[in-house]
């Protein structure tokens, strides 16, 4: 059942009045400003919003291969935004390439992986109460970081991974404008942050694989301050200073967007651009990257009010949903913190033959104080990254295609 005006549109037909004019004539500045009743309010200054937005259409050929074609909006890879959360995705995604490449008889993506720590500092990880087993592995880091984004889980990884393989693999595979060398949540000082933990894969009593805790040879900081902002909070204090981001990680967003189409369109980009996964890990990640957490299976994912569909849909959905029709799935991985709002997605309607690709980035901190936790992020980012996804999801509808896309690939991985 459709449950929603502006999905319920069938092969593009308009079958009620509430789609908006889609005034799309190629520009995403024409959209946006055609649009008031949705994007006034950032419209008016996007550079103090530090508004940027990159969506790609796709058109298929009769072999079905994609073809793309993509409009920005003030995309600049120097204008800073804190990922946030959205660095988890490239981390899962070298997890799983590490593990392959590994290539040890019996070490997959679900055998137990523990992690030890070597200084005081260090936090170990020999449990999870939340996997099926009660035993932590890189498959479930991976869902409960797709499934709510969970901090923990990306730290497990990027102890496994190292900071500097991490940082390395992604820049041999082109993304220049990347750089994650920290973990997120703990507290840790740059000399902490290039050490990583140790970790042993078992099979019961048989240890099939210990790696010591790495230690990065490099560093990723930024080499000038990155200031923004006026004020910050440190320890319960209000310092007069701007922040500096230098120490944060970056994760550009055309490097976002990147990922995301070398992941759900792995035959069309550039071999150096692709990660090493198998066809059974495509899946994995696909079921999981658009799931909801409710269907997890996982219990204390199972709380509607606190997890509804909505709870990592930025775009179209505003994070907070409470249903998602059956024929929209999206495939995306969001963050946020200090005020900055980010999600990077491909976004398919199974009923219509809609896919698009879409990534945005939006700052909302209007008193430019950060870590005193307020931010606009319910009165404008959301509703932002909402709107304009259905804005994008409009054009999609009533755009034409020589072909039908064939989405089977993605639709086996949901409903196998």
């Amino acid at each position: 059942m459709l449950r929603s005006c502006s999905i319920g549109l069938l092969a593009g037909a308009l079958l009620c009045g509430c789609q908006q004019n889609t005034g799309w004539n190629g520009s995403m500045d024409e959209l946006l400003r055609s649009q008031s009743q949705r994007f006034a309010t950032v419209m008016q200054d996007p550079d103090r919003y530090r508004l940027q937005i990159i969506y790609t259409q796709i058109d298929r050929d009769a072999a079905n291969r994609a073809k793309f074609t993509s409009y920005t909006y003030r995309v600049d890879p120097d204008q800073y935004f804190y990922p946030a959360s959205t660095v988890k995705l490239p981390a899962a995604l070298l997890a799983l390439e590490k593990i392959n490449e590994l290539a040890i008889p019996g070490l997959t993506r679900d055998t137990t992986m523990l992690t030890g720590a070597a200084s005081d500092w260090q936090t170990p990880a020999l449990s999870d109460p939340s996997s099926s087993t009660g035993l932590p592995s890189i498959g479930h880091y991976i869902r409960k970081i797709l499934l709510v984004s969970d901090n923990d889980a990306f730290n497990r990884l990027y102890e496994f991974i190292g900071q500097e393989a991490l940082n390395e693999s992604l820049r041999a595979k082109g993304y220049q404008n990347t750089r994650i060398f920290h973990r997120l949540e703990v507290a840790r000082n740059a000399y902490e942050n290039a050490r990583t933990n140790p970790v042993t894969f078992v099979d019961g009593d048989t240890t099939l694989y210990a790696q010591d805790g790495q230690i990065s040879d490099f560093s990723y900081a930024h080499d000038e301050p990155i200031l923004l902002g006026r004020a910050e909070i440190v320890d319960g204090a209000r310092l007069e200073r701007p922040k500096d981001f230098s120490n944060n990680n970056v994760f550009a967003l055309q490097d976002l967007h990147d990922v995301v189409q070398a992941l759900m369109f792995p035959q069309f980009v550039e071999k150096h651009r692709r990660f090493n996964l198998t066809d059974d890990d495509y899946q994995f990640v696909y079921r999981n990257m658009s799931a909801y957490p409710g269907d997890s299976g996982i219990a204390e994912y199972a709380d509607a009010e606190r997890y509804p569909d909505g709870f990592v849909k930025f775009l179209m959905y505003g994070g907070s949903a409470p249903t998602i029709p059956d024929n929209i799935r999206i495939f995306n991985k969001p963050g946020d913190a200090y005020g900055f709002l980010t999600d990077g997605a491909y976004i398919v309607d199974f009923e219509n033959g809609v896919e698009f690709l879409l990534a945005a980035s939006i700052f909302t901190n209007a008193n430019e104080t950060f870590n005193d936790d307020t931010y606009e992020y319910d009165e404008i980012a959301l509703p932002f990254l909402r709107d304009l996804g259905m804005a994008i999801y409009e054009i999609e509808l009533a755009r034409e295609r020589e072909h039908v896309p064939d989405l089977s690939r993605f639709h086996q991985a949901i409903f196998p």
